[in-house]
């Protein structure tokens, strides 16, 4: 019997503890900081077993790895370097989620030499983003195609139906990750040149992507995009960029946010008790002064306007009380944000991945080749995030278990004993992506 131990029973965690309880030969420990979520994704299951960890409890941490063949992390990607030492150390194998860290990098070389498998990325984005592009990269090559634009992007969102806020937005996995991701600067390349956007102007750099049978988006640039011109082995490539998607309207919103110093992750004390406190303490406002006048003057921008008004919404001007006297900005807007925008019972939520390409043929003809992936979640079930997150982890794990993955180290799903089996089962499972070809006259 097999053994495999996942770590965090968040929101994505559901379909990926049933998918290997399902297995029938496999016995799966999970552990949460929260005892009884773990209880709750393995119910009565025979060959499931549920756990209280604080992942700062080393030595129980070690216990529950110990006779595992695989440890499936699903906890804040802070500590997968953690993680990562423990399994070294007991000659585990890995999976996550998550982008790979120059934490998680430097265990390549001795992981390989122990033989281990560090999977990482083997999600959503990252993950089905990777797979679905090499395989499209690589059946163009097949053909003897070179790629000369690549250009993706993806979302996770509120189905139509319940994009019931004023930001069109609502949590479906970590709310801090999803606020962290507006710090980062982005890198891309256009037409062979390498562009810089820093991390305040992130969201003053949107275009409007049209999704069939969806309307328009934000499409925004995410983290460094041209180093996947190595990643994908496309060196050919003049111009590469990887976005994230949103309703219109956030992008604004989040760059108002950025300027009232609302992502800063400095932790200090506060003397505010409340929300409105907080703004006042913050942006030096004065207390006789009418709060979102104050921060409309601020950013330069009517009171009235949509973004003051979202602001109101959340609650940034109400006497909603802190949950935290010390504690960061950005935590303080996470907590707010996670509390107001939650999905409702029976809401679907949905994603998109798309990935659109050019390429050039040796006889001179040109094609665009897009790839669409619009997936909704289950009114009642799962959500699609939590599927197209914990099902391919899933398929990792069981690959890894089955020694189906040849190489060995600090591994990402971009090669084809990876990604061919994992697209295949999960087309098999309903996640399919639609391709559309069209040829281009030079």
């Amino acid at each position: 019997m097999k053994k495999v131990c996942v770590l965090g029973a968040g929101l994505v965690a559901r379909p990926l503890v049933e998918y290997l309880l399902d297995l029938g030969e496999v016995e799966v420990k999970v552990a949460d900081l929260e005892e009884e979520r773990a209880r709750r994704l393995v119910g009565q299951h025979p060959r499931g077993q549920a756990f209280h960890l604080d992942l700062r409890d080393k030595k129980k941490l070690e216990d529950l790895v110990a006779d595992v063949e695989v440890v499936a992390s699903m906890v804040p990607y802070t500590f997968h370097p953690y993680v990562a030492s423990i399994c070294l150390e007991l000659g585990k194998h890995l999976v996550t989620a998550s982008y790979v860290s120059p934490e998680m990098r430097n265990f390549d070389g001795a992981a390989r030499s122990k033989g281990l498998i560090f999977l990482n990325e083997c999600g959503l984005d990252p993950g089905l983003d990777h797979m679905e592009a090499k395989q499209c990269i690589n059946q163009a090559r097949a053909a003897g195609g070179e790629v000369l634009t690549f250009i993706s992007y993806c979302g996770g969102l509120p189905a139509p139906e319940a994009s019931t806020n004023p930001f069109g937005y609502k949590f479906s996995w970590s709310p801090r990750g999803v606020l962290l991701a507006g710090r980062n600067e982005a890198r891309y390349l256009k037409d062979g040149q390498e562009v810089v956007i820093p991390a305040d102007e992130l969201f003053d750099h949107f275009e409007l992507v049209e999704i069939p049978d969806l309307g328009q988006f934000e499409a925004y640039p995410n983290r460094n995009s041209v180093i996947y011109r190595e990643i994908y082995d496309i060196p050919e490539v003049r111009s590469i960029l990887r976005g994230t998607l949103r309703y219109s309207g956030w992008c604004v919103k989040l760059k108002k946010m950025g300027e009232l110093g609302l992502l800063d992750i400095t932790e200090r004390e506060w003397t505010a008790t409340t929300y409105a406190g907080f703004i006042q303490e913050l942006l030096g406002i004065k207390e006789t002064e009418s709060l979102a006048e104050a921060v409309a003057s601020r950013l330069g921008i009517d009171p009235d306007s949509e973004t003051i008004r979202a602001f109101d919404w959340l609650g940034l001007f109400s006497a909603r009380p802190l949950p935290a006297q010390k504690s960061s900005p950005l935590d303080l807007l996470t907590a707010i944000m996670w509390d107001k925008m939650q999905y409702g019972q029976g809401e679907r939520d949905m994603n998109i991945l798309q990935h659109e390409l050019l390429i050039s043929y040796p006889s001179g003809q040109q094609e665009k080749l897009v790839s669409t992936l619009i997936d909704f979640g289950q009114p009642g079930g799962h959500s699609s995030m939590s599927r197209l997150v914990g099902w391919p982890v899933a398929l990792g794990v069981k690959l890894i278990l089955q020694n189906k993955i040849k190489s060995r180290g600090v591994l990402i799903p971009t090669t084809a004993d990876i990604y061919e089996p994992i697209l295949a089962e999960l087309k098999a499972l309903g996640v399919k992506f639609k391709e559309e070809k069209e040829l281009i006259n030079n």
